[in-house]
């Protein structure tokens, strides 16, 4: 007797899960919703400390170079947000035209974007936070450590990872989920 998993849908990856492409779509969609989620919290908390700024009286008092770094934040935010948020437009236009994997693997390069505007946003607000209350030079070395935690945590710790995966320490194929 055939079994759904008997014809042209059967799990093409040895990743250790019995799931055809569809379901793998599926269930990689909910991962990118969730990973989109927390970031749009985080952005949103940002864009709302960064538009509320602007009506606090100390607003001006700011340099020139901080307000063109403050605008310079409010357009990287609004950026972030409309990058994070494309995947679920994307989505909403291709719904129930049988193109999940087009739409997870669009969502996957837009959180990668969005995570590279989210970090110069989290970097560049607390160095502009730095630079108005304690001074330039404390702004520049906090861009620097934070800039360094980025690198490290972002890129570095999981790149190693992927690498150890990759070499069989892991669970999974390299590039697989």
């Amino acid at each position: 007797m055939a079994t759904p998993r008997d014809d042209d849908t059967h799990d093409d990856f040895d990743d250790g899960r019995d799931e055809t492409p569809t379901e793998r779509a599926d269930r990689n969609w909910n991962e990118v919703l969730q990973e989109l989620r927390v970031l749009q919290t985080g952005t949103q908390i940002l864009t709302g400390f960064l538009l509320a700024l602007a009506f606090q009286p100390a607003f001006a008092d700011l340099t020139e170079g901080q307000r063109t770094i403050y605008l310079t934040l409010v357009v990287i935010s609004a950026l972030s947000a409309i990058i994070a948020l494309a995947p679920v437009a994307l989505h909403r236009v291709l719904f129930q035209q049988r193109a999940k994997a087009a739409v997870v693997t669009y969502g996957h390069a837009a959180l990668i974007t969005a995570l590279f505007t989210v970090s110069i946003l989290v970097v560049g607000v607390v160095a502009f936070v730095f630079d108005v209350v304690v001074g330039d030079a404390a702004a520049w070395t906090a861009l620097a450590i934070l800039s360094v935690l980025i690198i490290l945590l972002w890129l570095i710790a999981p790149a190693i990872i992927r690498a150890r995966v990759g070499d069989g320490d892991g669970v999974g194929r390299k590039g697989r989920s």
